[in-house]
């Protein structure tokens, strides 16, 4: 009693304690692949880091509207009249430049002690300073546009272009770890095509040599087996070799945490062709704004826009409007009453530019480059329509031979099965069985070889309609979003 029941607590002892090897041996699939792939590759870790680039530069442009304070003084130390001009000022000033408009706010302190000369009589305050609050309003040039805003957009752009570049990579890097794995997948299933076959002769030379030892059959039928074995193992060996060489390409797109490539046993190989559907359900119709690449002419034509604005805005004249007010406070100092008032000034600055070329240039070339990145979006639409259409219609040519490759490896099956029955009864021939064994060895590994094509050709769909939900990719931020910061 005692040793049947430690037979099966052994067994479930030695099951819990290679769980993890168990666990390790689970088929591969294609989203465990994927999901490495967009987490370790590193080509889409260097273009997520160009997109933090980007945003470092959209942060600096951001600077050009930081609140600026800055301090200055003086004191009078020595000249030919310092017994008498013995003059100290100190005046705290803090800027902010508008957001929306070219202009900017300000705030100031200043405080004086002792006596200046006449060229210098703007530094008197009263004994506890003066405040000072103006500001300076762009009426027509720098009101809608200015180089302090267009930097900022076209940075804010470039953290767009930059994203969207990086999801063409991630999509690229997707479709190549997709083919990898569906190369490793269809190189397992011919590789265990080839051990069928071969297990069908080494299993038939058995039963040869009873039949020769009886006299049944002539001896030199064991060698002809024998050469069938011989060159079925060679077709093993080199499928085997083709086994380890797209493990060896999946590894690339394969990492653990720490982004080492992992190099895929033979015992994770799936069972059968289920595992090249993985990107049955790719959406076929898309629209050209769905596409990275075009998304990225896009925002260049919103950035050249944005320069042919600026260039525009050069042209214009300058009228801006300034206003202060301020207000000194405390005793009297030696400046003298007059600064005790609180005084209020308004005034404006008109400017005209002539010839302004730079300006006319600057027209010239950013209308050049609209003019091309229009033509260039419109190509890239009609191109994705056309590479679309072709690759849909690539998808269901590939899907068609595919069923007539399954009704070929059907009937082929049944006559080397129906060969292999007369064979053992004495009433086919050898020759005939190993032909018949072959057709349908081929017509298998023939369907392999179609449902690797369908496999590659939705990858390539998945691509083509930047299907970001198939190909394991988080959805691009909207265009503008960056602009915005």
């Amino acid at each position: 009693m005692i040793r049947r029941l430690a037979v099966p607590v052994f067994a479930l002892v030695f099951a819990l304690g290679t769980g993890t090897a168990f666990a390790q041996a689970a088929p591969l699939t294609l989203e465990e692949v994927l999901r490495s792939s967009a987490r370790s590759a590193p080509q889409i870790v260097e273009a997520l880091a160009r997109v933090r680039q980007a945003e470092g530069r959209a942060l600096s442009a951001q600077g050009a509207f930081d609140t600026v304070f800055d301090v200055d003084g003086q004191t009078r130390l020595t000249s030919y009249y310092t017994s008498y001009y013995d003059g100290t000022e100190v005046e705290g000033r803090a800027t902010r430049p508008f957001t929306n408009n070219g202009g900017y706010l300000y705030g100031s302190y200043q405080v004086s002690r002792g006596r200046f000369p006449i060229y210098e009589d703007q530094n008197y305050t009263n004994q506890l300073g003066q405040f000072k609050v103006g500001g300076l309003y762009a009426l027509l040039r720098d009101r809608v546009i200015d180089e302090r805003r267009t930097r900022r957009a076209l940075a804010g752009k470039d953290i767009d272009v930059a994203r969207f570049e990086a999801e063409m990579v991630a999509i690229g890097v997707q479709r190549r770890a997709v083919d990898a794995y569906q190369n490793w997948v269809a190189a397992g299933l011919r590789l265990q095509a080839y051990r069928d076959l071969l297990a069908l002769a080494e299993k038939r030379r058995g039963g040869i040599g009873r039949q020769i030892a009886l006299g049944a059959r002539p001896a030199i039928l064991l060698t002809e087996n024998d050469q069938n074995l011989v060159r079925r193992r060679g077709l093993v060996t080199r499928a085997e070799q083709d086994l380890s060489s797209t493990a060896n390409a999946l590894s690339l797109y394969l990492r653990d945490d720490a982004g080492t490539p992992i190099t895929v046993s033979a015992e994770r190989l799936p069972a059968d062709a289920k595992a090249l559907t993985g990107l049955a359900g790719v959406n076929r119709a898309v629209a050209a704004t769905a596409r990275p690449d075009y998304q990225t002419v896009l925002n260049r034509i919103d950035q050249a826009t944005t320069r042919l604005m600026l260039a525009q805005n050069d042209l214009s004249p300058r009228l801006d409007l300034r206003g202060e007010m301020s207000k000194d406070v405390g005793r009297i100092g030696p400046g003298g009453s007059s600064r005790t008032p609180f005084e209020a000034i308004v005034g404006f600055r008109f400017t005209v530019p002539l010839q302004n070329r730079a300006a006319k240039g600057r027209i010239a070339e950013a209308q050049a480059e609209l003019s091309a990145l229009d033509q260039r979006s419109r190509f890239l639409r009609d191109q994705i329509a056309v590479e679309v259409e072709g690759i849909v219609i690539a998808v269901t040519g590939a899907e068609r031979l595919a069923a007539i490759a399954e009704q070929e490896r059907s009937l082929a099956d049944r006559l080397a099965a129906a060969e292999r029955r007369e064979f053992e009864l004495g009433a086919a021939d050898f020759f005939l069985v190993n032909q018949r064994e072959e057709t349908a060895n081929d017509a298998r590994v023939r369907l392999i070889d179609a449902q690797a094509r369908i496999a590659s050709a939705r990858a390539e769909l998945a691509a083509a309609t930047a299907d970001r939900e198939a190909l394991l990719i988080p959805a691009a931020p909207a265009a503008g979003v960056g602009a915005d910061q």
